[in-house]
C-alpha cells in the first residue's frame, strides 16, 4: 500500500481541516481504498459561534460527497455535545437520527452529514479516517475472518462484529471501543464494513491507515497470485442489444447496458465454481445498492428477476417500514461469452456497479486463495438494500431525464447541426455517440458520451464504430444523421462527377448504410427505436448550382421515408427535418457569408434573416426539434418532413 503523504504539499497542522480535505484527497485517489462516494473522514475542532462562545464541533463528511475530490465545502460542521448526547440513548430509529444530525448543524446549508457521524463522534481522538479497503475486506470475508484479523493486528486494532451501520452501529461501538481500547490502538475493524484509524491529526491517521491496510496486503501475498486469462474480442452487437432489452424490460425502463474484459475478469469468469463463488454476495453491504445482492451468472434474466422477487419476499418481514420494492433487474451480469456486464438507468450507475464488482472480482479471488470468500447472510444484505434511510431517498426523488438509459448515435457530430443534436440528446439524459471524420469528436468525452472519429463513408469503420457503441452503452435507440457536405457551387452543364459522387456517398449513402447496420438494433431498443434525418430546404426547393448537394438530400429524404414505411412494425419511427440557412455551421465564413449578403444588397444581419418570419435559424433551434422528434410528443408521427427555415415561399 502505497503512503501518498508528502511533507511539502499537505497543509499546515495549524489548519486541521485543510489538512483533513489533503488526507482525504489522498484516500480516495486509491480505489483499492474507496470507491464512488465510500469512505468517511473527520476532524474535531473548536470554533467560536455567533455568539462569541467556543463551541466543540465535529467536521465530517457530507453524505453523498467522493473523498477523491473533496473540499472543505464537502465536510459539515456538528455540535459535538449534541452528538455525545444522542450516543447516550437506547434506540433512535436511523431517519431520527439524521433528522438529529441536521439539526446539529452549525450552519444548515451544509451538506447532510455523513450516516456514520456518531461513529466518529464517539472514538476520543482528533482525526478520523473510514475506508473500505479490499484487502481488509478479504481478510474480513473468511469463514475465520475474525481470527485472521486477530493474527494480522494482534491487540492493536479494536475488532467489532458486523452491525448494520447507522445508530445500532454506533451504539455497539460506544460499548466496545472503551472496553478493548489502550494506549496502544491505532484503529477499529469493523467486519465485512471496513477500517477506522485514528491520530492526533489528519497526518497520524493517514499514516496508520496506509500501514494497517499494508500489514492486510502482506498477509494476502503469502498464499495469493493473481490469475489472469487472455481477453476476447468483441460480441456480437446484436446479442448485446437483445439482452439489453429485456433487462430494461424486467426494470420497467431503458438501461444502460457496459461491457467489460479484460484478463482477471476472464480468468475468473472461467472458473469451474462461478456460479458458487459469484452468488455468496457483496464484499461490503453498501454495495448492494449500486450491484444488488447477486449478480446474475448467465443470461436469464427472467429467471434472476423471479428469484429476486423470491428473496423480496423472504426478508420483507424485517423492515422497520413499509417498502417500496425495487425492480428485479440485475446490475451485474457474469457470463463467459460475454464477459463482465453492469446496467444502470444512467451510464454513470452502470460505471459504479463496474468499478465496484471488479474490485469484487479482485477481493473473491484472494479469499477463495486463502480459506473461502464468505459475505454476510441475505438478511443482512437486505437490511441495507431496503434500509429506512435509502427507502426515502427513493420517495423524495425526481423524474429521470426524458432520455435517461438510452442510447444516440448522431453523425457530424464535431461541428454545426450533429454537435447542437448531440448535445440537446445529452442534456435531456441520453448517452452519446458522436461520429465524425473530425478527430475533434472526441473532445470532451465522459462516462456519458463517446466520441469516435469515422468517415460514414467508410463501411469497416461504421460497423467497428457500432460495436463500440453498444459494448460501451448496450445498444441503440435513437440514431441522428446529420453528417453532410456542400460542394462549391456548379452547374450541372460543368457537373464534376467525382464531387457529385462524394456528396452523394456522404449525404445519401452513407445514411442508407447507416440504416441497414442500425435496424437490428433500433427494433430492440426499450421504447422504440427513433431516427431523425437532417436533410435540407434543397432537398424540396433545389437552387441552381447545387445539383450533387440538392439531388443527394432529396436521396436520403426517400430513404426515411421508405424506412419510414418498411420499420413501422417494429415500433420505429423515421422522420426528415429540412433546415435552411443555418449559418452557424463550418459551411458559412465569415467572408462566404459577407459575399452572399453583398449578392442580395443585405447586410449580413439581413441576410441570415431572409425568411418569412424574420428570424435567425441556428443549429440549436434544429436540434431542438430534433430531440423533440425523438421524444413522446412526436411518439405518433412517423415519415414526416418538417421544414426549419422561418418559413420559405418556394416551400410552402
Amino acid at each position: 500500500m502505497l503512503n501518498r503523504w508528502s511533507a511539502e504539499d499537505a497543509p499546515d497542522r495549524s489548519d486541521p481541516v485543510a489538512q483533513l480535505v489533503y488526507a482525504s484527497r489522498l484516500l480516495g485517489a486509491d480505489t483499492g481504498l474507496v470507491l464512488h462516494g465510500g469512505g468517511n473522514t473527520s476532524v474535531k475542532t473548536t470554533v467560536t459561534d455567533l455568539t462569541g462562545e467556543p463551541v466543540e464541533v465535529l467536521h465530517v463528511k457530507g453524505s453523498g460527497s467522493d473523498l477523491a475530490t473533496m473540499d472543505a465545502s464537502g465536510f459539515t460542521a456538528l455540535r459535538l455535545a449534541r452528538l455525545r448526547a444522542l450516543l447516550r440513548l437506547e434506540r433512535l430509529a436511523d431517519t431520527s437520527m439524521m433528522n438529529e444530525l441536521r439539526c446539529a448543524r452549525l450552519d444548515a446549508t451544509a451538506p447532510d452529514p455523513s450516516v456514520e457521524s456518531l461513529l466518529h463522534a464517539l472514538l476520543p481522538h482528533p482525526a478520523v479516517l473510514h475506508s473500505h479497503a479490499d484487502a481488509l475486506l478479504t481478510l474480513t470475508n473468511q469463514p475465520e475472518g475474525r481470527r485472521l484479523v486477530e493474527e494480522v493486528y494482534g491487540d492493536s486494532v479494536v475488532v467489532v462484529p458486523y452491525v448494520m451501520p447507522g445508530f445500532d452501529l454506533a451504539r455497539v461501538c460506544a460499548e466496545l471501543f472503551p472496553a478493548q481500547a489502550h494506549p496502544g490502538t491505532v484503529g477499529m475493524v469493523l467486519l465485512n464494513h471496513g477500517l477506522f484509524t485514528f491520530g492526533a491529526d489528519a497526518e497520524e491517521a493517514y499514516h496508520r491507515h496506509i500501514e494497517l491496510v499494508g500489514r492486510a496486503e502482506e498477509r494476502l501475498a503469502r498464499r495469493t497470485t493473481p490469475s489472469r486469462a487472455a481477453g476476447s474480442g468483441p460480441v456480437d452487437r446484436v446479442r448485446l442489444a437483445r439482452l439489453r432489452a429485456e433487462i430494461s424490460e424486467v426494470a420497467g425502463a431503458p438501461m444502460v447496458l457496459s461491457r467489460y474484459d479484460d484478463p482477471t475478469v476472464r480468468a475468473f469468469l472461467g472458473r469451474a465454481d462461478l456460479a458458487a463463488v459469484a452468488t455468496r454476495g457483496p464484499v461490503t453491504p453498501d454495495h448492494v445498492l449500486r450491484t444488488k445482492r447477486v449478480p446474475l451468472v448467465g443470461t436469464d434474466v427472467a429467471g434472476y428477476a423471479e428469484e429476486y422477487r423470491r428473496y423480496v419476499a423472504e426478508h420483507q418481514g424485517r423492515a422497520r417500514a413499509p417498502l417500496t420494492v425495487l425492480d428485479p433487474a440485475p446490475r451485474v451480469v457474469l457470463d463467459p461469452d460475454l464477459g463482465l456486464l453492469t446496467a444502470g438507468r444512467r451510464a454513470t450507475d452502470a460505471r459504479m456497479a463496474q468499478d465496484i464488482y471488479r474490485h469484487t472480482i479482485d477481493v473473491i479471488s484472494a479469499a477463495e486463495a486463502i480459506g473461502g470468500y464468505q459475505a454476510l447472510p441475505a438478511g443482512d444484505i437486505f437490511d441495507v438494500e431496503y434500509w429506512e434511510l435509502e427507502q426515502a431517498k427513493l420517495r423524495r426523488g425526481g423524474a429521470l431525464p426524458e432520455f435517461a438509459g438510452e442510447v444516440a448515435v448522431v453523425t457530424g457530430a464535431a461541428s454545426g447541426i450533429g454537435r447542437a443534436c448531440a448535445e440537446a440528446l445529452q442534456a435531456r439524459g441520453a448517452c452519446v455517440v458522436a461520429l465524425d471524420r473530425d478527430p475533434s469528436v472526441a473532445e470532451g468525452d465522459g462516462v456519458a458520451r463517446l466520441g469516435l472519429q469515422v468517415d460514414v463513408t467508410d463501411a469497416a469503420a461504421v460497423d467497428a464504430a457500432l460495436d463500440t457503441a453498444v459494448e460501451r452503452f448496450g445498444g441503440v435507440d435513437i440514431v441522428v444523421a446529420a453528417a453532410g457536405i456542400f460542394p462549391a457551387s456548379q452547374e450541372i452543364a460543368g457537373l464534376d462527377l467525382q464531387a457529385w459522387h462524394r456528396t452523394m456517398a456522404v449525404n445519401a449513402e452513407s445514411v442508407a448504410y447507416l440504416f441497414s447496420r442500425t435496424h437490428p438494433l433500433l427494433a430492440l431498443a426499450p421504447r422504440g427505436g427513433r431516427v431523425v434525418v437532417v436533410a435540407s430546404r434543397n432537398a424540396v426547393a433545389p437552387g441552381p448550382g447545387a445539383v450533387s448537394y440538392s439531388a443527394s438530400k432529396a436521396a436520403v429524404t426517400q430513404v426515411a421515408r421508405v424506412a419510414a414505411l418498411e420499420w413501422a412494425s417494429d415500433g420505429i419511427r423515421v422522420n426528415v427535418v429540412h433546415p435552411d440557412a443555418v449559418f452557424d455551421t463550418g459551411l458559412w465564413t465569415p467572408e462566404v457569408l459577407a459575399a452572399r449578403a453583398a449578392h442580395y444588397g443585405l447586410t449580413v444581419e439581413q441576410y441570415k434573416r431572409r425568411n418569412l418570419l424574420g428570424t435567425e435559424i441556428t443549429s440549436a433551434r434544429v436540434a431542438d426539434l430534433t430531440a423533440a422528434l425523438c421524444g413522446e410528443t412526436f411518439a405518433a408521427t412517423t415519415g414526416a418532413q418538417i421544414p426549419v427555415d422561418g418559413g420559405n415561399e418556394r416551400v410552402i
